[in-house]
């Protein structure tokens, strides 16, 4: 299964706990891509439609050919996970650059690095 930074993948967050996301979920691909090249373990952050739930760091993602997401949607910065590749289901499309520096900036500021 080849995997890029940047990607957005449908993940089967199932089963999960407390206040994990459920369901199978569109992602955002964290990893780089040369730990994609050797690892089966994948770090996403979670995306999701409903934009009532936006929290002061979520990264909005509006709907387009690029990312193929079905409605305009939030990056939950804070939903930061890793799964086994066999959790990924299928690549969807992937966020544009801005949006992959705005997720790279909030990890220097989530990690204090």
């Amino acid at each position: 299964m080849y995997m890029k930074q940047g990607e957005i993948w449908l993940v089967r967050y199932d089963p999960s706990v407390g206040h994990e996301f459920k369901k199978d979920r569109p992602a955002v691909i964290l990893s780089s891509d040369d730990i994609l090249n050797y690892s089966s373990l994948v770090t996403v952050m979670a995306i999701t439609s409903n934009l009532s739930d936006c929290l002061s760091n979520d990264i909005e993602v509006i709907k387009d050919k690029t990312n193929n997401l079905y409605a305009d949607s939030v990056i939950k910065v804070y939903h930061l996970s890793s799964f086994d590749k066999q959790r990924f289901i299928k690549k969807i499309g992937g966020v544009d650059k801005t949006a992959l520096v705005k997720i790279k900036n909030y990890l220097k500021k989530h990690f204090d690095i």
